[in-house]
């Protein structure tokens, strides 16, 4: 008798163990920093191979050097990076001055937004702002937020575009970043000059977008192992997996919101959108 419980303290004990190891797995692996593998420069050259109409537009704002950059300093000492780009003044006799905030994906940079940057900069006359999120491109963060601690982040951003362009402001995102547009279009403190909000291809919650790729990647249930990764995500980041939720946050939503989703979206399932 005294053998069958010292091995099944033994095997409840391994298990537990692999359990343990799984989740930190599991965390390092979907939001290491370290993973990420677009540079800047890898960045600039996909945006010329799948936007190839976006070159003499891209070219024309390095060689005018119009294209420029900031940091911003947050409370708990990070440094944020964004592009910004002011309308060109061409613009100025037929289109009333707008900005649009635009918001990258997981493991992109503000560069990945470019081909979105050439359609309201070049072809609607906006000015942009290209923020770096937390963990990407040249802001600081060793873990991915998935959106969720993003919101604040972007919040800042559309200050920051407020003060450099006090115009009316649309926010767009992909992927992640239409995540990080849902979640944070729920904020109390939204900018007034906010006029609508534009989401492609965002997830429901990061519950949900890990449980599909867990399934996808893996083959392996949501329990125990997400719920286990998501109580570690909460005591190393101090946030989980089920808070982070896009839906609830647009439920608070106060403006309006385009929603963009294509059904061959392998990543992202379409469902979501509904």
């Amino acid at each position: 008798m005294k053998k069958i419980l010292t091995y099944s303290l033994l095997c409840l004990a391994l298990v537990v163990a692999l359990l343990a190891a799984a989740s930190f797995y599991m965390v390092d692996y979907a939001l290491a920093r370290r993973h990420t593998t677009w540079t800047e420069e890898k960045a600039w050259q996909r945006v010329e191979e799948y936007y190839p109409w976006t070159k003499e537009w891209v070219d024309s704002i390095h060689a005018d050097g119009v294209l420029r950059d900031t940091f911003i300093l947050v409370e708990d000492g990070r440094r944020l990076h964004a592009y910004y780009l002011p309308r060109h003044p061409k613009h100025d006799s037929f289109s009333m001055a707008r900005t649009a905030l635009l918001i990258h994906g997981y493991r992109n940079c503000a560069v990945d937004m470019m081909h979105l940057g050439y359609m309201y900069h070049h072809c609607m006359g906006y000015n942009i702002m290209l923020p770096d999120l937390h963990a990407h491109g040249q802001s600081d963060g060793k873990n991915i937020q998935m959106g969720w601690k993003d919101r604040l982040d972007a919040l800042l951003w559309c200050k920051v575009t407020e003060s450099v362009f006090p115009t009316a402001m649309v926010v767009h995102g992909i992927s992640m970043g239409a995540a990080t547009t849902m979640m944070l279009s729920g904020e109390e403190n939204l900018p007034t000059n906010i006029t609508h909000f534009v989401e492609d291809c965002g997830y429901t919650s990061a519950w949900d977008e890990f449980e599909g790729e867990l399934s996808n990647q893996f083959s392996l249930p949501a329990f125990p192992l997400l719920h286990l990764t998501s109580v570690l995500c909460d005591a190393m980041y101090g946030w989980n997996f089920t808070e982070a939720s896009a839906l609830n946050q647009v439920a608070r939503c106060p403006k309006p919101m385009l929603f963009i989703h294509g059904d061959a979206d392998d990543f992202v399932p379409t469902w979501m959108v509904h």
